[in-house]
């Protein structure tokens, strides 16, 4: 099944953008398409065309925000040239869905191991993104013998409930980091924006960040909002499994969504097998802000 994405007939930079990511998308071999897993269970993912079998395969997972391909859109044309390249929307994002009631992150990783399996994929290096390396995470602790390689961008899996209570985040409880992390004014997305950015676009009109909420941050609002609240509730490190892939943790020195101790914690966590590179003047958005050393890390620990 693909989706055909048009041009708006309004004009809404958003959803144009939207658009030419896909045309992009398309461009540089992918394309998209739907997984029904059962149970209501749909994932959408960009994926090779066609999967070239002499290629490793890499899967590059999201995490909040808009969709796959505004944060992953600058990384393909420097690895589809060696990897097969997928690239899902997470339950909840873009176009993939489910009736099921389970919010966990290992239920997201379930649900991508499910739909790599039906696209015939038995090995995988992985990237993830904040949210996305919640899942990458489990990913590996559910299928070891399919995950070869683990890159876990700014993602505070090793985080705990008590954390939030002792004040090591920018927000005060779980309600108010759902209002920023999904924002529905343009002063939130403002303050998520100065959140996830070391220099926040400051010029950004009121219409605009107006027509980007209208766009991407008004579907499945309580859906997310409940992904949010699965991943801190009774959350305790030494109920976290182990990972036993060889792994790179990408951090930013400045990120104020999950701070940089969260980073050297996960570091300890998984032990030996584990190599750290911090990024100075990046916040959370290390990918969007400072691509190009993205870009580097990923060459230099992948290829």
């Amino acid at each position: 099944m693909e989706f055909k994405k048009h041009l708006p007939k309004s004009i809404s930079f958003t959803a144009s953008k939207d658009w030419f990511y896909s045309q992009y998308f398309k461009k540089c071999g992918l394309r998209s398409t739907a997984t029904d897993l059962g149970e209501g269970t749909t994932i959408h993912s960009w994926v090779p065309h066609p999967h070239n079998p002499s290629k490793p395969t890499l899967l590059l997972i999201h995490g909040f925000g808009a969709n796959a391909m505004w944060q992953y859109s600058h990384v393909l044309p420097h690895f589809t040239p060696h990897y097969n390249l997928y690239v899902p929307d997470l339950i909840f994002f873009g176009h993939s869905l489910t009736t099921r009631p389970d919010r966990h992150e290992a239920f997201q990783a379930e649900c991508l191991l499910a739909a790599m399996r039906y696209r015939g994929v038995t090995k995988m290096s992985v990237v993830g993104i904040s949210y996305g390396g919640f899942v990458g995470y489990h990913m590996g602790v559910q299928a070891p013998e399919m995950v070869e390689k683990l890159v876990l961008c700014c993602t505070g899996v090793c985080l705990e409930e008590k954390d939030m209570h002792n004040g090591l985040f920018r927000v005060a409880d779980v309600q108010e980091a759902i209002s920023i992390l999904l924002p529905q004014t343009p002063d939130k997305l403002r303050e998520l924006m100065t959140l996830s950015f070391v220099k926040p676009l400051k010029a950004a009109p009121p219409c605009f960040l107006a027509d980007f909420i209208h766009v991407m941050c008004r579907k499945n609002v309580k859906e997310r909002g409940e992904l949010i609240e699965a991943i801190l509730k009774d959350r305790q490190l030494s109920n976290l499994p182990r990972i036993t892939q060889p792994t790179m943790i990408i951090w930013g020195e400045e990120d104020q969504v999950f701070p940089l101790e969260l980073a050297f914690r996960l570091q300890r966590h998984v032990g030996e097998k584990t190599e750290i590179r911090v990024m100075r003047r990046a916040g959370h958005a290390l990918n969007l802000e400072k691509p190009k050393e993205f870009i580097h890390y990923l060459k230099s620990f992948l290829l």
